[in-house]
């Protein structure tokens, strides 16, 4: 009988040690600093505010890294409290006014980039657009004008352009034989772009003038760019997409905010002194 309760006993406590703990969530109290509560919430926070550094550490040294700061923070927020100023206060003022603003801001974000959007922008971009050019240019840039017309004139009576490339461009392309690989319109500068599409394969311009220097440019080749897939520039498209969210949420707000501006008669130089000196 002895044997039979022991054998109970031991069957129950383990079935005791199997039993799941008890639920926790973002309320669950960890700590308490004079009364404060300290939840598993604060130092969830804190975690996601890390870095990635911070959060590869083991789960354990990492917990009771932000448990420790939390209580000394809290310990010293007592003190802090009363030693709040106006200027502080004005600092928590304007601190909270960002972040509610901010998640107004995500907000609209989140609503306007959804893959129905994204489908919808690269429609109404790529789906009927014309097939673009795109371009392989070499080129041979110098200081001086003079020093680009007699390279053009070494061109004309059959010098090998790579050649004096290398010898005399004063850019990085100049080891690739002044070679600038594909590119298409708007990527560079106007007077570049201009001789570019002038020209046809094969042809060497006459020097051009930018901001860089004097070029000669040599058209390689061109050929028709492919359509790019979604996944290929859904970054470009979400970025474009959130920035209208963005300019039409803040426009929205301000036209629906009752706003009187009372700043008429203030030297705005004003900023640079001292406010709370009394």
């Amino acid at each position: 009988m002895k044997m039979r309760a022991c054998g109970f006993a031991l069957a129950l406590l383990g079935a005791t040690a199997a039993l799941p703990a008890l639920a926790q969530d973002a309320s669950t109290v960890v700590a308490t600093v004079n009364g404060k509560e300290i939840t598993l919430g604060h130092l969830s926070v804190l975690r996601d505010q890390l870095s990635e550094q911070y959060r590869q550490l083991p789960d354990d040294v990492l917990f009771k890294g932000l448990l420790d700061q939390v209580i000394q923070q809290t310990a010293l927020a007592t003190e802090g409290e009363s030693l709040v100023a106006k200027r502080d206060e004005l600092t928590l003022e304007n601190d909270r006014r960002a972040y509610m603003a901010g998640l107004a801001l995500q907000t609209a974000v989140k609503a306007a980039v959804t893959d129905e959007a994204l489908q919808k922008a690269w429609d109404a971009r790529y789906k009927d657009a014309a097939p673009a050019t795109e371009y392989n240019a070499s080129h041979i840039l110098v200081a001086e004008e003079e020093e680009a017309k007699k390279l053009k004139a070494e061109i004309d009576n059959g010098a090998d352009f790579a050649e004096l490339a290398r010898a005399h461009s004063t850019d990085g392309s100049a080891q690739g034989g002044g070679s600038l690989g594909w590119f298409g319109l708007g990527m560079m500068v106007k007077p570049f772009e201009e001789a570019v599409v002038a020209l046809k394969a094969g042809e060497v311009s006459a020097p051009v003038q930018t901001q860089f220097g004097w070029h000669i440019v040599k058209l390689n080749e061109t050929r028709q760019a492919e359509t790019p897939k979604l996944e290929d520039v859904k970054a470009e498209l979400t970025m474009e997409l959130e920035q209208t969210a963005v300019e039409e949420k803040i426009k929205a707000a301000e036209a629906a905010a009752k706003i009187e501006r009372k700043a008429d008669g203030i030297d705005p130089a004003i900023l640079k002194s001292d406010l709370f000196k009394n």
